[in-house]
């Protein structure tokens, strides 16, 4: 169990605590949507979650391998759509990993990241193209 400590200060902000390392972070509301686009929106830690959940449950695998993906990157664009209701629309992922094409775990490390836990709890209405460049692929 981890528990998030969240205050609203007013003005579309937000300022959360990770009580258990002592972390905090501040959200806004985006510019589309009354906000100033200060910080990460709460739409925007979606994003953020899920790339940075793709990326960890690779790392995990890999160190249970004993190989590294250090360097690896994601890149999520998040789209929102206004109608039926406003939500994020679509999620696009470019998971690059500095390792060739062929290497002999590369279908395994694309297996853990499709199926974080993240991507897990997200609604299957949410589309969510997903792309994995490797080395030679760069």
């Amino acid at each position: 169990m981890v528990k998030i400590e969240i205050e609203h200060p007013g003005g579309l902000h937000a300022d959360a605590l990770h009580t258990e390392s002592g972390t905090r972070l501040q959200t806004d509301a985006p510019l589309d949507n009354e906000g100033r686009g200060e910080s990460f929106s709460p739409t925007d830690l979606v994003a953020t979650a899920l790339g940075t959940c793709m990326t960890t449950t690779m790392d995990l695998y890999a160190k249970r391998v004993g190989i590294s993906i250090n360097g690896t990157k994601a890149t999520v664009v998040k789209h929102m759509v206004s109608q039926p209701v406003r939500r994020i629309g679509k999620l696009e992922v470019v998971v690059n990993v500095p390792l060739p094409p062929n290497h002999p775990e590369r279908a395994n490390l694309e297996r853990v990241a499709l199926n974080c836990p993240v991507m897990k709890s997200l609604h299957p209405d949410l589309e969510i193209p997903i792309s994995f460049s490797w080395r030679d692929d760069l």
